[in-house]
């Protein structure tokens, strides 16, 4: 870790994701330049969609809102220059989000999981394209 406030930021993204009911918690802070304006977001299901019958272990990553996607969009504000901090490397997905949304860092864990790990590699791959700055805990 870089410095203190990515250790205290890392660790709220680690307490969000203690807030998803999915196996796979994943959470997420975005932090402003300033430090003074935060937006948060776990892995889960939409707003008012309940966890019932309907949803099967074949339909589910489908309908799952990730934890970056959730931050960006709890945030409502512009992100340009903030910082994202996430629990899991993004998927493709989120990193085109993250992309857009002109991040200046992110600061992730490395590790590939084992299912997602070519989504993330490609997203990888894009981020440092994009010349977002990573840096890995």
């Amino acid at each position: 870790m870089q410095n203190k406030w990515d250790e205290r930021f890392y660790q709220l993204a680690e307490t969000v994701a203690s807030w998803s009911k999915d196996k796979t918690k994943v959470g997420c802070a975005l932090i402003s330049p300033d430090r003074t304006q935060v937006s948060y977001g776990y892995n889960g299901f939409p707003r008012g969609i309940k966890d019932d019958e309907r949803i099967t272990a074949e339909n589910k990553n489908q309908l799952i809102i990730h934890a970056e996607i959730n931050a960006i969009l709890n945030a409502k504000v512009n992100l340009t220059g903030w910082t994202l901090y996430c629990t899991k490397f993004p998927c493709i997905e989120c990193a085109k989000a993250i992309i857009q949304s002109h991040f200046k860092r992110i600061v992730v864990k490395r590790r590939l999981e084992s299912s997602w790990a070519d989504s993330q590699q490609l997203a990888y791959d894009l981020i440092k394209e994009s010349k977002i700055i990573i840096s890995e805990v």
